[in-house]
């Protein structure tokens, strides 16, 4: 009988921000202890526009053991509460637009089913928007303060957050904790991959006539999928049926003033074929325009871009992404599992791409605990049945954002509401929520990215609208107006408390450097 245990050589394909983000994370968690080895090709570009993430990146990084100082100085980060949609509901009226927030925060009294209920049956026309009413995060945001005050520990505060930062040097930040903790790196170009009888990877094969074996390969060669898909043979499921927009032009705005204020959260702007995002980071803006291919041509998306940054864009050259949106049907065979765009891609909106990374490490973390092949098949079955209810969650939720909007002014926006472009079950879901909220029924936990609070916050902030129907009675219409009073009372004194953003971050900047603790030997080859 062969004795289960976890692999001992664990390489990791590719670099940027999910190969060091991997290495970083199994050299500091796992808890037997592991060779990790990646190897990377200075002469392959990574794609570096992913800034934004999600609350859950907090955990991540505290479990790498790190300074929440030293990873914002080291990574030009900013503070994000959530983001701030606008124009996505309706067609804007003489330049006006739309706007509403969806936070980080939960609501206040829980989702299940919270003040939802009440808030849907009170029609007055100066009713608060959704988020406001049930979060104090919406009236702070709009403030411009920070999520927490400089004496707040490490990675926690008052208000849910996650951050903005440079994509290229939070990669070099998680390259310096992981190889401070025992990762080498190999620079190197793969020209070939050995496999042993029974169809596992033995070793990667570079150019130079080095081989680097392993026990467990990662592959985090991004869109190429150099193992997982070229070398194993996993079929990609596209998904531009249902989320069009497959291609970006992003570039980076410079501050003209090192004091200038700095949104606490992503700026969502809708326009004709597609949105830009808007983020803040320490010495500059990350702006860039998401859009369809077979809504808009390249021309037009740049017209846009610069109508959109406006005299800023002089001089400035917007990088061209390409993308297929979509993911594997199998992220896991034999000895190797995809993470990152090796495993799938969908646009930035909502930060999923490295949330997804952080799920697939977390499981990975957890699964590779059982190293015998039996187990591991089981395993491995088990793992992609996760990732892929993950993805297609992910697909439903920011059809979301599209699908229920009110504009019809462009063939994209018609488009997107066409009910052939939208995933069967969310269709279905659509069609009851229009006579009952959300149920947590609607829902498998650990198959959903977002919870349900999510799905309220973009529907009613879009003006989703619910006829309250029915056997669930909704009795407390006392405690329920209790509860806002409580909200709008919660707000005002947190706004008192919170310091603004800018001034926040000139904290941390300020902070001194911690060396990186050293858990192992570090490399380079």
């Amino acid at each position: 009988m062969t004795t289960a245990r976890p692999p001992r050589r664990i390489v990791i394909l590719g670099g940027g921000t999910a190969g060091w983000l991997a290495a970083a994370y199994f050299a500091r968690t796992l808890k037997q202890g592991a060779a990790i080895t990646l190897v990377e090709s200075s002469e392959i570009g990574t794609i570096g526009v992913g800034e934004g993430t999600f609350p859950t990146i907090r955990s991540t990084l505290a479990a790498l053991d790190v300074r929440e100082a030293d990873f914002i100085r080291a990574s030009s980060a900013t503070f994000k509460q959530g983001v701030l949609f606008e124009g996505w509901a309706r067609e804007p009226n003489d330049g006006v637009r739309d706007s509403y927030f969806h936070p980080f925060n939960f609501p206040f009294g829980g989702s299940e089913p919270g003040l939802l209920p009440y808030w849907i049956a009170d029609n007055r026309a100066e009713r608060a928007a959704f988020a406001d009413a049930v979060t104090v995060q919406e009236q702070l945001i709009r403030a411009g303060r920070g999520p927490k005050r400089p004496e707040d520990p490490d990675f926690s505060g008052p208000m849910n957050y996650a951050y903005h930062f440079d994509a290229a040097r939070f990669s070099g930040f998680l390259r310096d904790v992981a190889t401070a903790s025992g990762a080498i790196r190999h620079e190197g170009t793969v020209v070939a991959v050995e496999r042993a009888d029974n169809g596992d990877i033995f070793a990667l094969l570079l150019a130079d006539g080095r081989r680097v074996e392993g026990d467990f390969f990662i592959d985090c060669s991004g869109f190429r999928a150099r193992l997982i898909g070229e070398e194993l043979g996993a079929r990609f499921i596209p998904c531009g049926d249902t989320l069009f927009n497959d291609r970006a032009l992003a570039v980076q705005v410079p501050y003209h003033a090192p004091d200038t204020p700095v949104r606490p959260y992503t700026l969502a702007t809708a326009h004709e074929a597609g949105w830009t995002w808007d983020i803040g980071l320490d010495n500059r803006r990350g702006v860039g325009y998401v859009y369809s291919s077979r809504h808009s041509t390249d021309e037009a998306a740049e017209a846009v871009l610069h109508r959109y940054v406006g005299k800023e864009m002089e001089g400035l050259s917007p990088r061209l992404l390409k993308f297929a949106t979509g993911y594997r049907d199998r992220q896991w065979i034999g000895n190797c599992a995809a993470v990152g765009l090796s495993a799938g891609f969908f646009e930035p909106l909502e930060s999923t791409g490295i949330m997804l990374i952080e799920s697939a490490l977390s499981m990975l973390g957890d699964f590779l605990t059982t190293g015998d092949r039996n187990t591991r098949e089981a395993v491995a079955r088990r793992f992609n049945r996760l990732m892929l209810g993950r993805f297609e969650r992910i697909v439903a939720f920011l059809k979301l954002h599209y699908c229920i909007s009110q504009r019809r002014d462009t063939t994209y926006w018609r488009d997107n509401t066409d009910a052939v472009s939208i995933p069967g079950d969310l269709h279905d879901l659509l069609m009851e929520w229009r006579y009952r909220p959300p149920s947590r029924f609607d829902f498998i936990v650990d198959l959903e990215t977002f919870l349900p609070p999510s799905y309220h916050y973009i529907l009613y902030g879009m003006g989703f609208r619910t006829e309250l129907q029915g056997l669930t009675p909704y009795p407390d219409t006392a405690a329920a107006q209790a509860a806002f009073s409580k909200v709008r009372a919660a707000g005002q004194q947190a706004l008192a408390h919170l310091p603004d953003h800018r001034t926040l971050l000139n904290t941390y900047y300020r902070q001194s450097a911690t060396p990186v603790r050293m858990t192992g030997m570090k490399g380079i080859s």
